[in-house]
């Protein structure tokens, strides 16, 4: 049977971390964009999409994270290489910033309508996701091109 064959090929090649990193990591500059949408229109269903998004990602980076981890410590023997350094003190920065906007989010429900402090730093914290999604992306990617790089002879 042809699903068999399917299968047991998706089952060699499915690779947990980069489906949890790209689910996470794809929604912050969807959520970006919602909240530049919020800004030029003050649209609160835009707000709304924001914050419905922060919440997903929130539960979705340890997911991530803790895959990372896992395959950190099996397909590469927990090597204390500097991308790896980077990519963990990134994946934390980012839950940090995340962890931050949520709970100024749930804290103030009307922080988009405000002009104090909180409504600042709501903006920093979701404008400064991107750059450290780009940046694990980018580390990711650097890591899986080493890998698929054949051995010099």
């Amino acid at each position: 049977m042809a699903g068999q064959g399917l299968f047991k090929e998706m089952k060699k090649s499915f690779l947990f971390h980069a489906i949890a990193a790209h689910f996470s990591n794809g929604l912050i500059p969807v959520a970006v964009l919602y909240l530049i949408l919020t800004l030029a229109t003050s649209n609160s269903y835009f707000e709304h999409t924001v914050e419905h998004l922060i919440l997903i990602v929130i539960l979705a980076i340890p997911v991530s994270f803790f895959s990372g981890i896992h395959d950190w410590k099996t397909k590469y023997r927990g090597a204390k290489a500097p991308l790896f350094i980077k990519k963990i003190r990134l994946s934390c920065l980012l839950f940090a910033l995340c962890t931050t906007a949520v709970a100024i989010r749930l804290s103030s429900p009307d922080v988009m309508s405000q002009q104090g402090i909180d409504h600042w730093l709501y903006l920093a914290t979701l404008f400064s996701m991107l750059p450290v999604v780009t940046l694990l992306g980018h580390y990711g990617g650097k890591l899986s091109a080493q890998s698929k790089t054949p051995a010099k002879k």
